[in-house]
Formats: C-alpha cells, sequence, structure tokens
C-alpha cells in the first residue's frame, strides 16, 4: 500500500509538471529538460531524507514530522536551483530564491513541529491508556483526539475497555456465584449425610430393635440417597452446560406428549404438597426437534420448583400451544411472586432468592440455571415475569419450518 502511494504521487507530479509548463507556453524540449533536471535533484533529497527517516525512526513524531516538511522544501529548493542554473538565471535571482526557500522551510519545520507535538500528545495519551488497561484500570473514559486517525484508534480502545470492563464484571459475578453453590452444596451435603450418619449407627449399634421403626430407617435411607443421588446429577449436567459439553440427541416429538407426561409425573410431588397441578394443551401439539431427555428436564424442573413455592391447595397451571414462529410451554404458580430485583437473578447458578431455606430445597439453586442452559442449547428462550398470585415461566422453541414437516 505504501509502494502504491509513493508510484501514484510520483505520476501526478509528473503530470502536473508537464501540465503547467504546456499552460505557460514552454516548450516540450525545455519543459523535459527542467522536469529532468529539477525532478533529478529532489530525487536525490527524497532519498536523503529516506535514509534521515530510518535513522530517526525511534524519535518522536515531531521530529520526523519537523525531518519530512524540511526534507519537502530542500527537494523543491534544490529543483528550483538547479532549474535556475540551467535557465541562465542572475546571481541575484538565485540569491533571493534561496533566501525564499529558507524562509519557506522555517515556515514549514514550525508547523510540522508544531503538528507533530500534537499527534506525540494524542499518540502519548493513547499509550498511557493502553497501559492503565493493561494494569486493569478500566473506569476512566478516552478522550479522543482531533485526529480521525487517532481518534478511530481511540474509540477502539474505549469499546475495548468497555468490553474487558463488562467481561471483568461478569467474572467476577461468576466467580461469586460459584463461591456461594460451594457453601450452599457443602450444606445439602452434610444435612442428608448427617441423617444417613446417624441412622445407620442407630441400626449398627442395634439402638432400634422394633421392625417398624428399622423399615422406617431404611426407608428414609433410601430417600436421603435419592436426594444425594439427585443433587451429585445436578451438579454434573450443569458442569456439561457450563464446559459446552452438553449434547443433544435430537428427535421429532409432539409437544403435546411432553407436557402431559411432564405433569403425569409431577403429580405424585404434587400430592404430597397437597397441590393441583393442571395443563392445558391451547392448541393442537406441535411437533418439534428436541432432546427428549434432556427438554423434559427442563420441564420436571420448572414443575418441581412451581410446586415447592406454592402453597398448600394452591394450583400449578401449565400452558402450551403455538405463539407466531415459536412453540412454548409456560409453568404458573402462586408463590405470591418474585421481587422485583430478583426477576433479573433467577437464572443465575445457585441463586434462591430471600425465602428461606429448608432441607426439602435442596438442589434448588440449580435447578432454574439447569432448563436455561438446556433451553438456551436448543436456540430457544426461558422468561420469567410476575403474574396474578404469583409467576409464570415461560419457555420459547423454535418450530419446525413447514417445509421439513
Amino acid at each position: 500500500m505504501r509502494r502504491f502511494v509513493v508510484i501514484a504521487a510520483a505520476a501526478v507530479g509528473a503530470a502536473a509538471t508537464l501540465a503547467t509548463a504546456r499552460a505557460i507556453g514552454m516548450s516540450p524540449a525545455d519543459s523535459a529538460k527542467l522536469a529532468a533536471v529539477s525532478g533529478g535533484g529532489a530525487a536525490l533529497v527524497g532519498i536523503v531524507l529516506a535514509l534521515v527517516l530510518v535513522r530517526l525512526r525511534r524519535q518522536r513524531v515531531g521530529v520526523q514530522a519537523a525531518a519530512v516538511a524540511l526534507g519537502a522544501v530542500g527537494a523543491a529548493g534544490v529543483g528550483a536551483i538547479a532549474s535556475a542554473v540551467v535557465m541562465h538565471l542572475s546571481t541575484s535571482a538565485v540569491h533571493g530564491l534561496l533566501v525564499a526557500l529558507v524562509a519557506g522551510a522555517s515556515v514549514g519545520v514550525a508547523g510540522s513541529l508544531a503538528l507533530g507535538v500534537r499527534l506525540g500528545d494524542a499518540a502519548q495519551d493513547l499509550g498511557l491508556a493502553a497501559r492503565r488497561m493493561g494494569q486493569g484500570d478500566l473506569g476512566q473514559p478516552i478522550d479522543l483526539p482531533a485526529s480521525s486517525d487517532f481518534a478511530g484508534l481511540a474509540r477502539e480502545l474505549d469499546d475495548m475497555q468497555r468490553a474487558l470492563d463488562a467481561a471483568r464484571t461478569r467474572e467476577r459475578a461468576l466467580d461469586a456465584s460459584r463461591r456461594e453453590l460451594v457453601a450452599w452444596v457443602s450444606h445439602d451435603l452434610r444435612t442428608p449425610l448427617a441423617g444417613i450418619r446417624a441412622m445407620a449407627e442407630a441400626l449398627e449399634d442395634g439402638v432400634v430393635t422394633d421392625t417398624a421403626t428399622r423399615d422406617r430407617y431404611y426407608g428414609q435411607l433410601r430417600v436421603e440417597a435419592d436426594r444425594l443421588a439427585s443433587l451429585v446429577d445436578d451438579l454434573f449436567e450443569l458442569s456439561r452446560i457450563q464446559a459446552g459439553a452438553l449434547r443433544l440427541h435430537m428427535v421429532r416429538a409432539s409437544l403435546g406428549d411432553l407436557v402431559s407426561d411432564a405433569v403425569a409425573s409431577a403429580r405424585p410431588l404434587a400430592g404430597v404438597k397437597r397441590v393441583r397441578v393442571e395443563g392445558r394443551l391451547a392448541t393442537p401439539g406441535p411437533m418439534l426437534d428436541v432432546s427428549m431427555t434432556e427438554f423434559s428436564r427442563v420441564l420436571r424442573n420448572l414443575l418441581e420448583n412451581a410446586i415447592r413455592h406454592t402453597p398448600s391447595d394452591g394450583t400449578v397451571w401449565v400452558d402450551a400451544g403455538v405463539d407466531g414462529e415459536h412453540a412454548f410451554v409456560s409453568v404458573a404458580d402462586e408463590c405470591g411472586g418474585i421481587p422485583e430485583p430478583d426477576l433479573d437473578q433467577v437464572f443465575d447458578l445457585a441463586f434462591r432468592g430471600s425465602a428461606a431455606r429448608t432441607p426439602g430445597d435442596a438442589g434448588a439453586g440449580l435447578g432454574l440455571a439447569i432448563a436455561k442452559g438446556i433451553v438456551d442449547a436448543h436456540h430457544g428462550a426461558i422468561v420469567v415475569a410476575n403474574e396474578g398470585e404469583g409467576c409464570r415461566f415461560t419457555v420459547q422453541l423454535p418450530l419446525i419450518p413447514a417445509s421439513l414437516t
């Protein structure tokens, strides 16, 4: 690119020289002679200037700009003096030309120095801004220099700074949620383990002798083991989602069948809590390309979350159908609503809101995060909003194009 610019500038200069000579009525022979003499002298100065710039490449921009200005005036001066000699001008005319060239060179160098200092200051400011970014100081805005080239670079640095700041904020939030998750999971593991240990010791020491109590202990051991297995399964699933290792085996399935199976599976848990689960299919169930195992997990997590937070004698509503270009499933509960500041965080890792923790909530901080990860992997969306006496979670999935059905 630089070579092309130099060649283009030389060609334009030659054309301008010939056009000027013709405009003032100079013969072609005289024009060629003067162009050769002045151009040769200017080219010689240009070569010297290039060598000087190579030596000055580590100097400030102002020094290099002054050298360029001095070289440009020098090239013009050498060409003009050479032409004056060829044209046999008087000595006084040549001396006057020298004085004019020195004056022009002084003005040009002064202007170049001023411009170079300005550009150097802008480059220094950008360098300091980049150094601050490298040291982690991302809070100071970057001033835009007047030069369009430097202004573009400053805008790119400013955009990079905002992106780095946002990434650092996300990383800190994720790190905090991970630490909180470890603390909560540790609690959720200790609770059933303590019960298992106590019951196992009682059985081993023969403290429990009657058949009814022993059978109850065995049943409770199985329940606690199931809770631990469920928690470990959630952690494994979440780790796959966060590592991008979730592999979906996509099959074509009916949304109506998926919802019906999920509702049927949730009714035993709802019966224990005396919560009604009602389902409704707004339109004929569309066919979807989904991973049945993973999407069933999404519905199960949403239903268990709704049942867990709905008071006894309450109702959980499940609606499904088609809305525009998407199929949807919504689960509405009667939890009393979610505080507005928490609505944007309910799908965050380990988020449980301000509700009191109970042993029955083991793993509750993972279900919604897992659901969101699975829905995202299906190129869908999941949202939550307060509605009526509770809140409504809505999952949207893309429909199969008509050409493929």
